[in-house]
């Protein structure tokens, strides 16, 4: 059984500034976000893929030489699983995608019902082998109970602040499973800050999105997992949900470091990063051959999770999507609802809305010649759709005078 890790250092991904492992990092000295580099080679020597296909350990942990969690005692999990590839079958077939090319990977089966399990689930073990005891977290959405889920398996404590249009159910699944939780009449970006202002008072340690080098372990898994499951190959293109950018920036870093062990020898997906018209710094700063992206005033949109006026990893976002020949598309939030309806009706999956737009988004490129109808695509779905809003039911049947016209329509 591994026991050691394989990490090598810590890197800026901004100047490559060199970090050391095992000490407890925040961003590097220009506040860009670490990477946590291997020693590759080593792996390559002392691991196969067929060690990874006869893990026993649970879902992600699977890829536990890839991931820096040196011991095993200190890896949290809650029962992870590897979360299925799904055929869209009737909707590919509506969309115009030939057989076999429109595929879900869906995430909600996870631990809390959301992607946020990798990169937490990483985060909180990691923190656990630093020795750190309290953690926090600004969330509008799923990351709070994944947190709180994960440090309260793993014996830390949590504090999650909450911006006060959080959806009730983000709220209270964190509460339920032990984190401290708040609501602060403010949006995410200032519920952050007022968790760096706490730092030194309080002694609690920040885990947001790319403020520490772990939960980008976490994400990387997806792709890890995905070149699995195929096989050791890869789709044509991959369309993700875009906000933070950890799911982009991680798995274009775990197909890294699968070619440079020689796991995969194919053509890497172009990858697209999927945001709302009413949200879409990374769109507008692609569209406009930008390096950064500006802050989106007012942002406002149904998907929550990728309602992010500003990302931290912003150039790394756009480094994967140029390197990958992929893109960045916006759709309406009228889109992603028929879709997600359309899904639902006919393919029997609840999708969050965030996975509903990188359909609604597939299917716009595959009508505008963006993508072609023969090329494998993956959509992420990254969170159950029973965390958000559906629409009521009004049909109403009474039992002493049944009218049996009802249920002919």
């Amino acid at each position: 059984m591994h026991m050691a890790s394989f990490v090598s250092h810590l890197e800026c991904s901004f100047t490559g500034e060199r970090f050391p492992s095992g000490t407890i990092q925040t961003v590097s000295n220009s506040g860009k976000p670490l990477l946590v580099k291997y020693d590759l080679e080593r792996i390559s020597k002392e691991y196969s893929r067929e060690d990874i296909a006869n893990s026993e350990e649970a879902g992600f942990w699977r890829y536990s030489p890839l991931l820096p969690v040196e011991l095993e005692k200190n890896r949290i999990s809650l029962g992870e699983v590897v979360t299925p590839l799904i055929e869209l079958e009737k909707t590919g077939k509506m969309i115009g995608a030939n057989p076999g090319r429109a595929i879900i990977k869906d995430e909600s089966r996870l631990p809390t019902g959301s992607f946020k399990a990798r990169g937490l689930g990483l985060a909180v073990s990691m923190a656990k082998e630093l020795g750190i005891e309290h953690l926090a977290i600004p969330t509008n959405g799923n990351a709070g109970s994944a947190l709180a889920a994960y440090a309260s398996r793993g014996g830390l404590t949590t504090t999650v602040l909450c911006p006060d249009n959080t959806p009730e159910i983000n709220v209270r699944e964190a509460r339920i499973q032990g984190a401290k939780t708040h609501l602060v009449n403010g949006l995410i970006g200032e519920c952050g800050k007022i968790i760096a202002d706490g730092t030194e008072s309080i002694e609690w340690f920040a885990v947001s999105t790319l403020r520490e080098p772990y939960r980008i372990e976490g994400k990387k898994t997806m792709g890890l997992e995905l070149a699995e499951q195929l096989k050791w190959n890869l789709p044509d293109v991959i369309f993700y949900p875009t906000g933070g950018g950890t799911g982009i920036i991680g798995m274009w870093k775990a197909f890294g470091e699968l070619v440079e062990l020689g796991w995969i020898d194919c053509r890497l997906p172009k990858m697209v990063a999927v945001q709302s018209t009413g949200c879409a710094p990374i769109v507008r700063a692609w569209d406009e051959g930008k390096e950064f992206a500006e802050f989106w005033d007012n942002a406002e949109t149904i998907s929550s999770g990728i309602r992010v006026p500003s990302a931290l990893g912003d150039f790394l976002i756009l480094n994967a999507i140029r390197e990958s020949g992929g893109f960045a598309i916006a759709v309406t939030d009228e889109e992603t609802l028929e879709i997600q309806n359309q899904i639902g009706m006919e393919d029997g999956l609840l999708l969050c809305p965030e996975g509903a737009a990188t359909v609604a988004a597939y299917r716009n490129c595959i009508n505008s010649g963006m993508v072609d109808a023969d090329e494998k695509a993956v959509m992420f779905n990254t969170a159950t759709g029973l965390k958000y809003p559906m629409p009521p039911v009004s049909s109403r049947v009474d039992k002493e005078n049944v009218d049996f016209s009802t249920f002919q329509s």
